[in-house]
């Protein structure tokens, strides 16, 4: 990774800092941000992105980096062999019509707290002073009793753990690696799918991550540090 350049937060993190030792024991450098809105010095190195959201998105619209980015919207697209629950876009204007209790969070990520709503009333005392023309994502519940990350690089398991319960990770890595050779989405370069799984469904995905900003979860760095480098195309 010689003249590159791995750009993180400057608050210390477990997960960023494994990161960030693999990079530079790979021949990168390393910069730590603190005012990430402030157009870092990188010279003419290849840039590279990894954190929270925020940090990474201004990072990349002031470097004029394109990142790859999933939305959370695609998982409305799945079919029901690996969704086993049913999952709609609807506006907010719709909110009375959805059928309760769901499983809600925005389209546009962070207006506010994913979270089962129990009703069209405590719906609206969260969603009040949002534009009707925004989107949620209505998805029905469904018991989790064990989750599994993975690290996807051009349709290609770089890495996959159990990050809540434990069992046989071939079992989940067969499942996604279905998905894949499959979906007919048009899935970017890299990105991260979170599996879950209960005794009555076995195994279905939960949602997509962008590569940049999802944590570890007991994913090995160094397996998933071209994943890294892969998410900023530049």
């Amino acid at each position: 990774m010689e003249n590159e350049i791995l750009l993180i937060p400057d608050k210390a993190d477990t997960e960023r800092d494994a990161l960030a030792k693999i990079w530079k024991n790979a021949g990168g450098e390393v910069k730590r941000i603190g005012k990430f809105w402030i157009k870092p010095e990188t010279g003419n190195k290849r840039v590279s992105i990894y954190g929270y959201d925020s940090f990474c998105l201004v990072l990349a619209q002031i470097l004029e980096i394109e990142m790859e980015i999933v939305k959370d919207e695609w998982i409305a697209e799945l079919p029901d062999k690996y969704l086993k629950r049913q999952i709609e876009i609807k506006p907010i204007s719709q909110i009375e019509k959805i059928e309760y209790p769901k499983f809600i969070k925005p389209v546009t990520p962070k207006l506010f707290k994913a979270e089962i709503f129990k009703s069209a009333k405590e719906l609206k005392s969260i969603i009040d002073g949002i534009e009707e023309n925004e989107f949620l994502i209505c998805s029905d519940e469904i018991e989790v009793n064990k989750e599994v990350r993975s690290f996807i690089l051009n349709r290609e398991i770089k890495d996959i753990a159990f990050y809540e319960g434990e069992g046989n990770i071939e079992n989940p890595k067969h499942f996604i690696e279905d998905f894949l050779a499959n979906s007919e989405l048009n899935l970017p370069k890299t990105f991260v799918l979170d599996v879950g799984f209960n005794e009555k469904d076995d195994w279905f995905i939960i949602e997509f991550n962008s590569s940049w900003g999802a944590g570890l979860n007991f994913c090995k760095p160094v397996k998933v540090i071209e994943c890294i480098r892969e998410a900023a195309n530049n």
